[in-house]
């Protein structure tokens, strides 16, 4: 459940192919195995040497290891296999000074493992080969930050149409080589655009974005069917959501995904018809916000992001905001959901004499959102598993686990719990460090979750605690 995206987001920086690698000849490079298309297009993200007997405990994963074998274990199968699991993404491997060729053994130990290995000529110093990926990297992120400024103009320009809302679907699908769709699906023409998906990818899809159009459904949702990465947005907590479904995702997608979030968030939400400007007539009037005011409910909002003050109002259906810097507060009539470039605390919903202590619980819940880098939390008195009934929470609990083995459960309770930590996890269970990363890696594939994301983990963490509660549950 990845979070709501940012209008201001900038893509992170895109790794480098190991076929761009291979193709500079100043490098001087020659690929021993993985030579096929889909290990050259294996991506690279840091470039790490060592000549340790086991680098694996210092490898974050993604890296070039670079090495001239000076501590190579005559267990060449063992070294590959650890490397593998710490997640390096291939192995250079300098001939000179220490071996005059590449041993054999090592080569056949990285074919069984299927991990990608390179010869690295004696004229090439291991700083050439971390400065070329180094200056491909910055131009990869050149490109995305390219890619994002002109399709943020033709959104924006496709938003100006007569037609806007189809306009802007058809962009946003054309931009990002995939589709776009809007729900509620079938209501008006024109709110489905781009490839056509397959069965499996619609079906997925549809599922992704009745889930959080629901109501008390997650801030964003990510799938993966028939080779399509699928995710789904809430826009303005009206009901709308937006699915975007492209076959490869590239750094740049989220980035271009929330400008058109931001978009269509200001244009399918509507604004009620005046009644806060009477409000501040019969404020000025009367000179009491329980004259002032309506008998509501109202929502007192606290919010800070990079975005523009008024358009965060309209998107809330309000014109009573008070923004002072990154500071914004606001007062709606309606419940507010995430919105794009925002992190939002929402108080409970109050009459015109409580607003004052409605600001506390607001300001109280923005806090906790900032804390859980989440982009919304409201104030409930019964804390988060109010929100959800029971049942419902624990029925969500077991079919999200349920992928996961009791062990792998076991691990990503404490991974959770020590914040990703591999030490701290490691010295919890009693295992080392490589065995936690092989696991947690484990349970993001059965998964099918970024367990990076913030979003992920509290909903995994949420999940964790309420099997807990449960002495029945089958996943403990």
């Amino acid at each position: 459940m990845p979070a709501t995206p940012s209008a201001s987001a900038t893509p992170p920086t895109p790794g480098v192919e190991l076929a761009a690698l291979l193709a500079d000849r100043e490098l001087g490079l020659r690929a021993l195995t993985g030579t096929g298309e889909r290990a050259t297009a294996v991506a690279v993200h840091a470039v790490h040497a060592s000549e340790m007997a086991d680098p694996s405990p210092y490898l974050l994963g993604g890296e070039l290891l670079l090495t001239a074998g000076a501590q190579l274990e005559a267990d060449a199968d063992a070294y590959v296999a650890r490397l593998v699991a710490a997640g390096a993404a291939a192995l250079g491997f300098g001939v000179a000074p220490v071996y005059e060729e590449v041993p054999p053994e090592l080569a056949a130990a990285c074919a069984r493992h299927g991990l990608p290995l390179l010869e690295v000529p004696p004229r090439t110093p291991f700083t050439a080969v971390a400065r070329t990926v180094w200056r491909l990297m910055a131009e990869a992120r050149t490109r995305e930050l390219r890619r994002v400024a002109e399709a943020q103009q033709s959104l924006a320009a496709a938003a100006a149409r007569p037609d806007p809302v189809p306009a802007l679907l058809r962009r946003l699908a054309a931009t990002l080589g995939g589709h776009a769709t809007l729900l509620p699906a079938g209501q008006s023409p024109g709110r489905d655009a781009g490839r056509e998906l397959p069965a499996e990818a619609a079906g997925a899809l549809a599922a992704l974005l009745t889930r959080v159009g629901a109501p008390g459904g997650p801030a964003t949702a990510t799938d993966a069917a028939a080779g399509w990465q699928l995710t789904a947005y809430p826009l303005g907590g009206e009901g709308q959501v937006l699915g975007v479904a492209v076959p490869d995702r590239t750094p740049g997608d989220h980035a271009i995904t929330a400008i058109a979030a931001v978009l269509l968030t200001l244009l399918t939400t509507h604004r009620p018809a005046g009644t806060e400007a009477g409000a501040l007539t019969r404020l000025l009037l009367g000179g009491s916000p329980a004259e002032a005011l309506g008998p509501g409910p109202w929502h007192v909002v606290h919010a800070r992001g990079t975005g523009d003050p008024q358009a965060l109002a309209a998107a809330l259906g309000t014109v009573l905001v008070d923004a002072r810097g990154e500071e914004v507060r606001l007062l709606a009539e309606r419940e507010p959901g995430p919105l794009p470039g925002w992190r939002l605390g929402v108080s409970a919903p109050a009459g015109p004499g409580a607003l004052a202590g409605a600001e506390a619980q607001a300001l109280r819940a923005l806090r906790r959102a900032e804390a859980a880098r989440a982009p919304l939390a409201r104030h409930t008195a019964g804390g988060l598993d109010a929100l959800l009934d029971p049942a419902e929470a624990l029925t969500h609990a077991r079919e999200l686990l349920a992928p996961l083995a009791p062990e792998q459960v076991r691990t990503l309770r404490a991974w959770l719990a020590h914040h990703g930590s591999w030490d701290r996890t490691a010295a919890a269970l009693g295992v080392h460090r490589n065995t936690v990363r092989q696991r947690v890696a484990r349970c993001t594939a059965l998964l099918g979750r970024d367990l990076d994301d913030p979003d992920t983990r509290m909903e995994l963490w949420f999940a964790l605690r309420t099997l807990d509660r449960q002495d029945n549950s089958p996943v403990t």
